[in-house]
């Protein structure tokens, strides 16, 4: 137990939590709207802007800290990374409207439920972040969903080769072949 004579600004870890809560409901409602084939989420954009309100509050309260309950540094990394996420969730539904996606691909719905359910372990994560206990099994958890993330990944654009642009190449082949026969 470490003692100090100088109390350190335990508002951190309570405006932790409540960014580790967006990021959760930013990734649920990406998945669910994965599932659903909506191109659109509203909600997102307003977790993305509330994210935002977060970040600075934890920046402002570095600033207005002269003993913080663990390196500024690390304090500026996790709530930048956090905010990260949730704009990373915002953007993927922005994109899906942008570019008029008009069936969401088995590969994304699994990307989904891969992502929700690393939200889920990224809110328990920071919210148990006073005295950094048990992080160790929601970092686990979060790498194996990243390792399984990589293979969807992976899988998704081998079918993507194999499906589109493999069989448009052999297309091509055969029109030249036909060509060639047709002026020899």
């Amino acid at each position: 137990m470490r003692l100090s004579l100088v109390p350190q600004e335990r508002r951190f870890y309570a405006l932790f939590k409540k960014q580790g809560e967006l990021v959760n409901e930013s990734l649920e409602q990406l998945r669910n709207g994965l599932l659903e084939g909506q191109t659109r989420h509203p909600r997102l954009r307003e977790l993305e802007h509330e994210c935002d309100d977060v970040t600075h509050e934890i920046y402002n309260l570095i600033n207005q800290t002269f003993v913080t309950p663990f390196e500024r540094e690390d304090i500026y990394s996790l709530a930048s990374s956090l905010d990260e996420v949730v704009d990373l969730a915002e953007e993927v539904s922005d994109k899906i409207d942008l570019y008029r996606v008009k069936e969401i691909t088995p590969s994304a719905r699994r990307m989904g439920e891969l992502l929700a359910k690393a939200g889920k372990e990224l809110q328990d994560a920071v919210a148990n972040l006073e005295g950094f206990k048990n992080l160790g099994p929601h970092r686990l958890a979060i790498h194996s969903l990243e390792n399984q993330g990589d293979r969807v990944t992976r899988e998704a654009l081998a079918e993507l080769f194999t499906d589109g642009a493999m069989d448009q190449c052999e297309h091509v082949a055969n029109v030249l072949e036909a060509t060639s026969i047709k002026n020899a």
